[in-house]
């Protein structure tokens, strides 16, 4: 296969966004030091194009923005739809994230403690949690009312990929991400309680 197309098919392969034929060139000449010549580009793009158009594919190149962006064919459009729908499902919201942090390190906890630490209802963030299985009812507080106790479940390990909860990180490494956790709520987790013995999880 053609030296040069494979070099090009990796290029618009790992772009998130679509890429010009400029920036390719521009790889590609300081990859091998060396002036690549547009046309040479251009004509492995179209080879590529031909190459994808085959139904042996389930994806193509497409031509958009002035760039190249590999992309799912129209086809196939319905059953990616449902995917991205059900991950949609899967992800948890901002709220959902603060409340299984905070049970998390501060386990076993009451629902009132809970909001005094977040500042706002926790009501629908416990069911969602509850729903998803991350989070269980431990028990009840030995204090007025007895209060039911809220407490992560193993499913909450299989979740976020950790053995132990010993595994979970120190507020102080919170970093910024899609589903950022409150600052002023990290901050409140300082003393974590997940160094208990993990054999009731």
């Amino acid at each position: 296969m053609n030296f040069l197309q494979n070099h090009v098919e990796a290029l618009i392969f790992c772009s998130a966004q679509p890429i010009k034929v400029v920036d390719i060139q521009q790889c590609l000449s300081e990859m091998f030091e060396a002036n690549i010549p547009k046309e040479d580009i251009e004509n492995a793009i179209q080879d590529l194009l031909h190459k994808y158009q085959s139904d042996e594919y389930t994806f193509g190149i497409y031509h958009i923005a002035e760039g190249y962006q590999f992309l799912t064919k129209p086809a196939y459009q319905a059953s990616i739809g449902i995917l991205l729908k059900q991950s949609a499902k899967k992800r948890l919201s901002t709220a959902a994230l603060e409340t299984v942090a905070i049970i998390a390190y501060k386990q076993p906890i009451t629902k009132t403690e809970l909001e005094h630490i977040r500042g706002v209802n926790c009501d629908y963030a416990i069911q969602k949690l509850l729903d998803k299985e991350l989070i269980e009812i431990m028990g009840k507080a030995e204090t007025l009312g007895r209060p039911l106790l809220y407490g992560t479940s193993k499913k909450f390990m299989e979740y976020f990929g950790i053995q132990s909860m010993r595994d979970l990180p120190q507020p102080k490494d919170f970093v910024t991400t899609e589903n950022e956790i409150n600052p002023e709520i990290a901050a409140q987790l300082q003393t974590p309680d997940h160094t208990k013995d993990d054999s009731a999880k």
